[in-house]
């Protein structure tokens, strides 16, 4: 099989990333194991509600070779979506209106992002070598398949876990969707460079109406407003409406 530079690879695969309109792309090993053992004592707790898909699939979620045997790396990508005039904290103050979720303004973000993805996945095929032997397997993800996608792209680097449960970019808060790229090729990994910065603050837990976070860190989702107005195929409980 004909060699090539894989460090050059990663560095063209960041640059073709942004050209597709990505703000940021990091690339990770698939070493979930931590995020596997926080994940199975959550739902042991029964936070997940009814969300049954979450605890499917075996292993596969957090075992990426697993879900896709062969795969070596990661590659994930971030794309942010807050419209640049927006002044989310003062929208918010006025208790007479209701306000729909920003990402919801513009395009299917699956569709958008997913077309984007493959599009980046070809580039890299392309790049390859025609006797590479994985040449033509690199498979794209939105939202796709069992994924754990929030300890996949702090691994690459994108953000940090914030208290929320969410991944925190310093540049443009937890406002972005996530995409991944599982790939067979043995590419260099990137150095996480966003520390956590939530340090004593617990404001995004205090400002929770519902009261959702058992502790830091961790979410109850049948208390959460996402889950009760989009998961929750029943009526919600009446102390949270």
């Amino acid at each position: 099989m004909t060699s090539f530079d894989l460090h050059q690879l990663a560095r063209d695969i960041i640059t073709w990333g942004r050209e597709l309109g990505f703000q940021q792309v990091g690339i990770t090993d698939v070493d979930l194991s931590e995020a596997e053992t926080r994940l199975k004592e959550w739902l042991a707790k029964g936070y997940h509600g009814s969300m049954e898909w979450l605890a499917a699939h075996g292993d596969k979620r957090s075992r990426p070779a697993e879900l896709l045997p062969g795969t070596l790396r990661v590659i994930a990508v971030r794309m942010d979506y807050l419209p640049g005039d927006t002044q989310q904290i003062k929208i918010l103050k006025d208790p007479t209106k209701a306000y729909i979720s920003r990402y919801t303004l513009g395009r299917d973000y699956h569709k958008l992002i997913r077309k984007r993805l493959s599009l980046l996945a070809q580039k890299i095929n392309d790049a390859l070598p025609d006797d590479y032997e994985f040449k033509g397997q690199n498979r794209a993800f939105v939202d796709s398949a069992p994924v754990m996608e929030r300890p996949l792209a702090e691994k690459a680097g994108l953000g940090w876990t914030g208290k929320h449960t969410l991944i925190i970019n310093s540049d443009v808060g937890s406002w972005f969707f996530l995409g991944e790229i599982f790939t067979f090729i043995p590419l260099p990994v990137d150095e996480p460079n966003q520390p956590d910065q939530c340090g004593e603050c617990t404001a995004c837990l205090k400002v929770c109406p519902t009261d959702a976070f058992p502790r830091p860190y961790e979410l109850d989702a049948r208390r959460c407003i996402s889950y009760l107005t989009i998961e929750n195929k029943g009526v919600s409980p009446e102390e949270f409406r």
